[in-house]
């Protein structure tokens, strides 16, 4: 698996692990199912078989504010980071991620059937804040919307 690329995830994975905090996997726009939402996928540091997914959103300045109070009230935000995909400015749910492993991806790939990269930066800064949540959620903080710890423990009982 590349790193830096971003997936779809199957519907399989809803159905294997079914947890209502998961951000859904398709919407019906204008009558047509289209995948969403789009993850940036990193490797556990533990597990390489499993991998962590950050969802992105187009929802650009909905999160923006979320973010914005969070700081206003805690000082900082990393549950929320933001860059560009595809010229585009994205929010990147750090607090819906989840836990995969490969047989549940989907690259998402452009008309050349090129995989589609992000920026290195973009990359490093959601990985570092992701893994700095993680290590919070570990202590026992409910920072994270799904059940991270439960889908982890099902994914490595499947491998």
């Amino acid at each position: 698996m590349l790193d830096a690329q971003l997936y779809f995830l199957s519907d399989q994975y809803y159905i294997d692990f079914p947890d209502d905090k998961l951000m859904q996997n398709k919407d019906m726009i204008d009558g047509i199912r289209r995948s969403r939402p789009c993850f940036l996928a990193f490797p556990d540091s533990k597990n390489p078989l499993i991998y962590w997914l950050v969802p992105i959103s187009s929802r650009y300045e909905k999160y923006q504010k979320i973010a914005q109070s969070k700081i206003e009230k805690y000082g900082r935000c990393n549950t929320i980071r933001f860059g560009t995909v595809l010229g585009r400015n994205a929010a990147f749910l750090i607090q819906n991620m989840c836990p995969v492993t490969e047989f549940y991806l989907t690259a998402y790939i452009d008309k050349n059937k090129v995989p589609i990269r992000l920026d290195d930066r973009i990359v490093e800064d959601v990985t570092k804040n992701a893994r700095e949540v993680l290590a919070i959620a570990r202590r026992g903080a409910k920072v994270i919307f799904p059940d991270v710890f439960k889908l982890y423990q099902e994914l490595e009982k499947a491998l």
